[in-house]
């Protein structure tokens, strides 16, 4: 029987999913097997993301890889963790350099964007010091999957033929022929159900997991990369990569209504959805479906926006302390601004600023939210032969204006789109959230923690409600099932509503909620993807 697995005609309705001994909620069905698996192996919620996480770079490789970066927030014995795994710019790159290569920007493709990749540091950090079980097991499910192959999902297999297609006209170039090899052997990209498999992305699987993570910085992986780097004309070395380890860093929060809300610092835009949060929570609560209410959150986002596009950039050199941007009195400043007419966006002055997401949890209290990513889909384009690494372009960030906080500069992070989220309540955690997709990520984060706090929702309907996005300027986004009653009641408030034809660009989600006196789990995961919720 032949059918198309992206056409659905009739509304889905999904409910949440309970479990007590475990959980994993990702965006492909096979990846949370993975981390479930090693959580019935003896693993814990550590193992378990880690082993979700290598999955997903196999099983979702148009949205991450083992060439880029990753952020984790991890809840174990009673505090909240949080890992910088974003790697920094090439010492040996500069504005100067790119300009003399005859670019006025950073490129989307190829060697110049290419930044130190930290996906695997953390995986192996996360292992090391959380961690129950070897790295080289905990991978196993995902070299598994390289190595046997699997059937490639709906929503993967749709994205997988956008990069084809876009790819197929912008790199033209040698350099960009590995990419083709390995993501297009038959001259297309795979369709939903068709078996692709990557041996020689299980091969690197294996040396990461046996040498926990130093074959690739310090090993023959990073000499066959930063080789690849040299030929195609990019500035990354064997020394960048050698002198790369992933950062313990102090969540930030603001409490919202009786509840902590978790961010990673800068450089991540975690801090974006705090600013409108804490700007939002000076607001009584009004009807989930309240055109004031939807006004509000659209121009505290706005306002937040601003402000991160300014100052966010690595922390070791933003002018502003982020705390700076939440406090009480700078919120208050900010709030004065919303009145009952759209405006347009500027930076405030506080005095002193492709991707993939999944939760996992177990019987034990441990929780994680996770995120990695390759940028835009599958990256750089760049390849490196032999290992089924796709290199992430995360340096596109970069400005190259020399007055932009997040200017390029030598052994610089760049300001960072993906942040996973977390909510605690006195002190206990009720539960990791995550809205995936470029700058949707922290309108993501507000729309669904105001969903659960806010509005009362279960996780599966948290996720489900129809979202908004603003896009610049006045311009706000709403998907096709927003109610067309309330965008024409945005647009007498001035704000310029455009209605999208689907929903790839309104973030996927997932969330795994902590009952706090039974400890029973229940989780959501977003129908906008393939996403699945496993329970043990």
């Amino acid at each position: 029987m032949s059918f198309d697995p992206l056409y659905h005609p009739y509304p889905t309705y999904r409910l949440p999913v309970y479990a007590n001994r475990g959980m994993v909620a990702t965006s492909q069905p096979l990846a949370a097997g993975a981390g479930l698996d090693i959580l019935k192996r003896g693993g814990n919620a550590i193992d378990a993301a880690i082993a979700t996480a290598a999955a997903l770079t196999v099983v979702e490789p148009c949205s991450n890889g083992i060439g880029g970066d990753a952020f984790a927030l991890v809840w174990t014995e009673g505090k909240l963790h949080g890992l910088n795994g974003s790697g920094p710019s090439p010492a040996g790159i500069s504005i100067d350099a790119v300009k003399a290569l005859g670019h006025t920007e950073m490129p989307r493709y190829g060697a110049i964007p290419v930044t130190v990749p930290g996906a695997p540091a953390a995986w192996a950090e996360l292992s090391r010091t959380f961690g129950r079980l070897p790295l080289s097991e905990t991978l196993e499910p995902a070299i598994r999957y390289a190595e046997e192959g699997y059937p490639v999902s709906p929503t993967a297999a749709g994205n997988w033929n956008s990069a084809f297609r876009r790819y197929s006209t912008a790199l033209t170039g040698t350099e960009f022929k590995p990419w083709f090899d390995l993501f297009a052997p038959n001259g297309r990209a795979p369709e939903a159900g068709e078996v692709w498999r990557s041996p020689d992305h299980a091969n690197t699987l294996r040396l990461i997991g046996s040498s926990e993570a130093e074959e690739f910085y310090r090993g023959v992986l990073a000499d066959t990369i930063s080789e690849c780097i040299l030929r195609s004309g990019g500035f990354l070395t064997k020394e960048d990569l050698a002198g790369y380890r992933p950062e313990w860093v102090e969540p930030i929060s603001v409490s919202y209504r009786g509840y902590d809300v978790w961010e990673i610092p800068p450089n991540g835009q975690g801090l974006i959805a705090l600013i409108a949060l804490n700007m939002l929570k000076g607001y009584p609560v009004s009807s989930q479906e309240s055109p004031e209410a939807y006004h509000r959150q659209i121009e505290a986002m706005k306002l937040a926006f601003a402000d991160g596009s300014r100052y966010i950039t690595d922390p070791s050199r933003m002018s502003c302390d982020p705390y700076a941007f939440l406090t009480e009195e700078y919120a208050e400043q900010r709030r004065r601004l919303i009145g009952s007419e759209a405006l347009w966006p500027e930076a405030g002055e506080p005095r002193g600023s492709g991707t993939v997401y999944l939760a996992t949890a177990d019987g034990e209290g441990n929780m994680v939210s996770f995120i990695q990513s390759n940028y835009t889909g599958f990256g750089s384009g760049l390849v490196v032969p032999g290992t089924g690494i796709s290199l992430q372009n995360r340096g596109l960030e970069f400005s190259l204006d020399d007055t932009h906080a997040n200017r390029l500069e030598p052994g610089k992070r760049t300001y960072h789109t993906i942040i996973p989220g977390f909510l605690t309540k006195n002190s206990q955690a009720i539960g990791a959230f995550g809205v995936m997709g470029g700058y949707m990520q922290p309108q993501g984060h507000v729309q669904v923690a105001m969903n659960l706090i806010d509005y009362g929702l279960h996780p599966q309907a948290a996720l489900d409600a129809p979202r908004w996005q603003w896009v610049k300027g006045k311009t706000v986004m709403v998907e096709p099932h927003f109610p067309m009653h309330m965008a024409r009641r945005l647009e007498r408030m001035g704000h310029e509503v455009q209605v999208a034809a689907d929903f790839s660009s309104f973030g996927r989600g997932q969330i795994i909620w902590r009952d706090e006196k039974t400890g029973v789990l229940c989780g959501g995961s977003d129908a906008r993807t393939d996403g699945f919720v496993a329970g043990w």
